[in-house]
């Protein structure tokens, strides 16, 4: 039973005499009291972590989650057309090991996504993205994830165990193997290693620089379409809009624009989790990063609520544009949603029963345009030497 893994959260201990207005989250919310077992009527869960070893450095992080609920809870909820429906799970508890706080993780994942729920990961160090990985295990289908991180955490020391730094070679290496593809958003060069950028290209996945993000945010709209889970670490933002981590940077993501990254997240039809981890309040300023943190999952719950469903299964609600490569004997095949008027690319290759969730590749306007000037798009490149590879 999933109820093992969690502490109820004590609303009236933390939260105090809370009188939230009807419009605010806060007054919506359904808290766990120890006696939910009928998910059916929730589209989201909140679990907050307080696992922390896996970053010893970030002490105090385990504190996070309980200023991000008491942010979120007092903002307005969106201009939706349907009531939010929004369950407060409360805190996992902490395993004898930080193994056991991953497996518990997993085990409240997996049975939140069979029910069709979406958790909402806030609190604890980055390493925990790997429970949340864990989670889509016993789902037996190969899954996207992507990373919103300054830093590659792919380590250098192959015996140490599971940590902040290195929890990715793990996800990378795990048997057996259900990763499709990762994307990893918004490095900054002078602080990875080249050539762990190199060999994570080398496998085809995609890295893409903070410059190159910032350049063209639109662009990261259809790796977010097409992700399963996307996991952030704080320390990705600019020390400025969210000093509240130990390593906080001068440079990285504005706070605008992780809020764009997650509502794009929300709009997708594929993404089912996000996890929001490092947030420490004891470097914070004025609760300046849980309110960003609380408006970042704002944007998010914003944009799952605009969801529009336009996942290219029906294909008389598509238009379709075949482009002739006049170099060589070839054509791509592009799709564009008559809804949203989003582009997809058609990659009828490798095995159709193994891969059929990722031969419909979301891709933006720009990747047609390319094709239309007798250039293949790195985006379609990269798929299909997965496909043709695997």
């Amino acid at each position: 039973m999933f109820q093992e893994f969690l502490i109820p959260f004590d609303k009236e201990k933390y939260l105090g005499d809370s009188h939230y207005k009807p419009n605010q989250i806060g007054s919506g919310v359904t808290y766990n009291e120890g006696k939910i077992s009928d998910l059916s009527s929730f589209d989201l869960a909140i679990i907050g972590l307080e696992e922390i070893r896996g970053h010893k450095e970030n002490q105090g992080v385990e504190d996070g989650q309980l200023n991000i609920r008491r942010e979120l809870y007092n903002l307005y909820a969106p201009d939706i057309d349907r009531p939010f429906q929004i369950l407060d799970l409360g805190n996992l508890k902490i395993g004898a090991t930080p193994k056991d706080s991953y497996f518990a993780l997993a085990s409240v994942m997996l049975h939140l996504l069979t029910n069709k729920v979406i958790p909402i990961i806030i609190g604890g160090t980055h390493d925990n993205t790997f429970g949340q990985y864990l989670g889509y295990q016993e789902l037996y289908t190969l899954i996207n994830m992507v990373t919103v991180d300054e830093r590659i955490d792919l380590g250098s020391e192959p015996d140490k165990p599971i940590d902040a730094d290195n929890f990715m070679m793990p996800v990378l290496s795990h048997n057996p193997n259900y990763l499709f593809n990762y994307s990893h958003l918004g490095y900054q060069t002078y602080l990875n290693d080249k050539a762990v950028i190199d060999m994570l290209e080398s496998l085809n996945f995609d890295c893409v620089r903070l410059g190159i993000v910032r350049q063209r945010l639109e662009e990261v709209e259809p790796i977010l379409r097409d992700a399963d889970m996307l996991s952030i670490d704080i320390s990705a933002i600019r020390m400025a809009d969210a000093p509240g981590h130990v390593h906080a940077s001068p440079n990285g993501f504005s706070g605008e624009e992780l809020c764009q990254i997650t509502r794009y997240a929300g709009l997708s039809d594929k993404v089912t989790s996000l996890g929001i981890y490092e947030y420490n309040p004891h470097y914070d300023n004025h609760n300046q990063t849980s309110q960003l943190i609380a408006q970042m999952i704002w944007y998010f719950i914003e944009g799952y609520y605009s969801r529009k469903g336009d996942m290219p299964i029906n294909m008389s609600n598509f238009l379709k544009f075949t482009v002739k490569f006049e170099q060589h004997d070839h054509e791509l095949i592009f799709w564009k949603s008559k809804t949203t008027e989003r582009w997809w690319m058609e990659l009828p290759y490798g095995d159709k029963k193994k891969y059929a969730r990722h031969q419909m590749v979301p891709c933006s306007y720009a990747d047609y345009e390319m094709a239309c000037k007798d250039e293949l798009p790195d985006r379609w490149m990269r798929v299909y030497k997965k496909l043709m590879e695997s």
